[in-house]
């Protein structure tokens, strides 16, 4: 019996970064997506603030998601390790304000 199929949500402006990637890294995003469709728990869960928050490493990229009950994937934000965890960081700070 197949597993029901997951659906993603993705802010347009990481929608619109994803359009702008080399052919190379956006194979590489597209498989990991992929595979968290899969596997939800793919990655590994941050902690702290991020807490609730999971992160997979795709070369030097990190694509950073959360899960609902309902078999909906949020893709939170993407981005280079060095600045994707801050940046995700101040999207949910920012959230939580509203």
């Amino acid at each position: 019996m197949a597993t029901p199929q997951k659906r993603f949500r993705v802010p347009e402006e990481v929608a619109q970064l994803v359009r702008g990637l080399h052919p190379d890294i956006k194979k590489k995003v597209r498989a990991a997506l992929d595979r968290l469709a899969q596997d939800i728990e793919a990655g590994k869960a941050l902690q702290g603030d991020l807490k609730g928050l999971g992160s997979l490493r795709v070369a030097r990229f990190r694509v950073i998601s959360r899960a609902s009950a309902r078999r909906v994937i949020e893709i939170v934000a993407i981005g280079p390790r060095d600045r994707v965890y801050e940046e995700t960081l101040r999207l949910v700070s920012a959230g939580r304000r509203r």
